[in-house]
């Protein structure tokens, strides 16, 4: 079972947080505010926080601003990944997706099935590596963004935890683009 190696020390990541939404400010935006509050809480660093419209030209570019940066380890967004037509945030991390993470939807929908049932079978919450950075997609709800974070992220994003996590390959992941 998965546990926490006290032996090893913490590495906290620099982590970016999009809000997809045509109608949320900073003010307002629930869901990314529980990202910042939990990523700054378990010692990682708030790289930069911003709010797109639903628009999946202006996601793309962002997100691949955000992966250009040598400053962003790791990005989530929140919202947009439901069904209906202006829900357009998993398609755009796909176009920039070069491996996609499958199982974390997965695991995502198991989590989130344990708090809201059937209900859950309705998210699209994805996740994938681009130019060595990682990046969820997290659907626009308060709660999923809480029960992401606490069940999946803090665990995979925190280096000393066993029997592995996504940390700890870090390095690795733009070893393709390092080849001669």
């Amino acid at each position: 079972m998965s546990r926490i190696d006290e032996t090893k020390t913490f590495m906290p990541v620099r982590i970016a947080v999009l809000t997809v939404s045509d109608t949320r400010t900073l003010a307002d935006d629930k869901s990314g505010q529980v990202l910042v509050d939990r990523i700054t809480a378990a010692g990682h660093i708030l790289a930069d926080r911003q709010i797109v419209t639903d628009d999946r030209d202006r996601i793309i570019t962002r997100l691949s601003k955000w992966c250009a940066s040598h400053e962003v380890d790791v990005i989530i967004s929140t919202g947009g990944t439901g069904l209906t037509g202006r829900d357009v945030t998993v398609e755009a991390h796909r176009a920039v997706y070069e491996k996609e993470i499958d199982a974390f939807g997965t695991i995502f929908t198991i989590v989130s099935m344990q708090k809201i049932g059937t209900s859950a079978v309705q998210s699209r919450a994805t996740a994938g590596v681009a130019q060595g950075t990682y990046l969820f997609a997290l659907p626009g709800s308060p709660g999923a963004c809480k029960d992401a974070w606490d069940e999946i992220l803090s665990k995979q994003l925190d280096y000393r935890h066993l029997p592995c996590n996504f940390v700890e390959i870090m390095p690795r992941l733009d070893e393709h683009l390092r080849r001669k």
